[in-house]
């Protein structure tokens, strides 16, 4: 069960149900292609080198898998939702960290994309709100979306 439902009030109906883009696995899609271009790559390798190559690719793919499996442990576990009455924020599992805004709060949304993030539709939200503001919300699928689910509603 998700966190923003275990926390809805009973009046309090759902506008948008944000998530991180899949570029956060970037690192892992590298270090996999990597892997494979140095397994590969062995193939060439003198015969006294390629089991020393292929080593060295199944260490350069273990890291990917450590790095995908972060990536993906972040984005199961970061929850973005605005309702009707606030704008929810949650990351991690057993440590938890929450923030919450009332729509009536929200000063300002600001949305940053670079080429990448325009071309795969993703980038860094900014929320302003009076007295105060959350720390960017980086790689988040969809921000335009956001934006206007929480500005426009």
């Amino acid at each position: 069960m998700t966190y923003y439902t275990k926390v809805l009030q009973p009046h309090e109906t759902v506008r948008f149900v944000g998530s991180l883009h899949w570029t956060i696995y970037r690192n892992a899609i590298l270090l996999g292609v990597l892997a494979i271009a140095v397994a590969v790559g062995s193939q060439f390798a003198p015969p006294n080198l390629q089991f020393m190559t292929l080593c060295g690719a199944g260490l350069v793919a273990l890291w990917g898998l450590a790095a995908f499996l972060t990536a993906w442990f972040v984005r199961v576990t970061t929850e973005i939702v605005v309702t009707d009455l606030r704008i929810i924020h949650k990351r991690g599992w057993i440590a938890r960290h929450t923030e919450e805004m009332n729509i009536s709060k929200v000063e300002t949304v600001d949305v940053y994309q670079g080429l990448w993030g325009r071309i795969f539709d993703f980038g860094t939200v900014l929320i302003r709100g009076i007295g105060g503001s959350w720390e960017p919300l980086s790689h988040v699928g969809a921000p335009l979306q956001l934006r206007n689910a929480i500005v426009v509603g």
